[in-house]
């Protein structure tokens, strides 16, 4: 493995935890700044916001620069984000550093995904994002739990301020071991054109649909798990713990099947996700079951993600790549919030903590339909960039390769 690949890693370490270890200390930055836990949970929403927000802009704004720069960059806008955020002496200055920080968080995962397949050989490109991606699952496991313990024992400022010296650490890792040419510069007119054509988007639509089908579930899980599986509270957090082991495996293992299957596997995996979320519906009530089919669930879901992340980068068909790229990290956020807001709707309606099982089903059925349809798109494009290279190749009388 490149070393440069574990700095990336380490960055998306600090991004995940920085995301989701807000949630586990509400309580203590509601009574450390004196306002409520409602409005402190609204600065998750802040930095849903700036992470759509920064996606876009900021790659678009990192295109001239090499990837080694831009990542830099975004590390040092994470860093100072984390440290504002820690210093923040009032809840409005804490909002604005926590949408500070979340700017760089969408842009980070995607030209940090298109470095990092450069760092390898095509073949192992989805291998190698996927890497990046497991310091994200690893959040989850480590980060977010040690953050939540430091914050109830000590302060959640310590918490804070010990993801801005991760932030340094990435930035110290990126500048020793990532190559000054790894990737390469792009042209944002050619990043733009890439939107026009209808494979990038094909891609998108099934990362805002499938992935709806995993955020319509586990952003109930635990009531889920409570009130369905009766499972105690306080087996909750080890739960989701398993949970982000699963997560973290499935996220690797599904590297190395997206190298050899692509959108197959993401379609085959989409099915597989219904039928584990079928099979949860009319099992949940018992505790064991409950518990095995949800890490199964987050083991099969997180394990299409790098396929899909590498397989909207080669659907641009461009030099670079890292606005698709970041443009996917928004459609994530897209199909968390769309699949957040389906689940309430159907509890809302009083259809039960199994209602969003059976939405998440849908969508993913419908997500795999949208992964044959790009599995097909691509082969037809794979297939027509190989008769014009043979066609050249005819012309010219000698193998592309030996006449470059």
């Amino acid at each position: 493995m490149p070393r440069a690949l574990l700095a990336l890693a380490i960055g998306a370490f600090g991004l995940g935890t920085t995301e989701f270890v807000v949630m586990g200390m509400l309580p203590e930055i509601a009574e450390g700044l004196g306002v409520s836990v409602s409005a402190v949970g609204l600065l998750i929403s802040a930095y849903a916001i700036g992470v759509v927000l920064g996606a876009p802009t900021l790659t678009a704004l990192g295109v001239r620069f090499s990837p080694r720069q831009t990542l830099v960059a975004l590390m040092v806008v994470f860093t100072v984000g984390n440290a504002l955020s820690a210093l923040a002496p009032t809840y409005e200055t804490l909002a604005a550093a926590r949408v500070l920080t979340a700017l760089a968080h969408g842009s980070f995962f995607g030209v940090g995904a298109v470095a990092a397949r450069r760092l390898v050989t095509p073949e192992r490109a989805t291998r190698a994002i996927s890497l990046m991606i497991a310091g994200l699952t690893l959040a989850n496991v480590v980060g977010v739990p040690l953050g939540t313990f430091v914050a109830q024992q000590t302060s959640w400022r310590l918490v804070l301020g010990g993801i801005a010296l991760i932030g340094l650490a990435t930035i110290a890792g990126l500048l020793a071991w990532l190559p000054a040419g790894a990737g390469e510069r792009g042209d944002l007119r050619s990043e733009v054109a890439a939107f026009r054509r209808g494979q990038v988007w094909l891609v998108l639509g099934l990362t805002m649909v499938g992935f709806a089908a995993l955020f319509a579930v586990y952003s109930y899980v635990s009531p889920i798990l409570t009130e369905l599986g009766g499972i105690p509270e306080g087996w909750v957090t080890p739960v989701l713990a398993l949970f982000g082991v699963g997560t973290t495996v499935g996220t690797l293992a599904g590297g190395r099947l997206g190298d050899r299957y692509g959108f197959s596997f993401v379609a085959v995996g989409l099915l597989g996700t219904a039928a584990l979320l079928v099979t949860f519906a009319f099992t949940a009530r018992t505790p064991a079951a409950a518990v095995v089919l949800l890490v199964l669930f987050g083991t099969l879901a997180f394990s299409l993600g790098p396929v899909v992340q590498n397989g909207v980068i080669e659907a641009a068909r461009v030099p670079g790549g890292s606005l698709v790229s970041a443009a996917n990290q928004a459609a994530f956020n897209v199909a968390n919030a769309v699949g957040a807001a389906l689940g309430a709707a159907v509890i809302s309606a009083g259809l039960g903590y199994t209602a969003p099982m059976w939405v998440g089903a849908a969508l993913a059925l419908a997500g795999a339909g949208l992964a044959v349809v790009a599995r097909r798109a691509d082969r037809r494009e794979t297939a027509r960039v190989e008769a014009d290279v043979r066609q050249w190749e005819e012309a010219v009388g000698e193998p592309l390769g030996r006449a470059a």
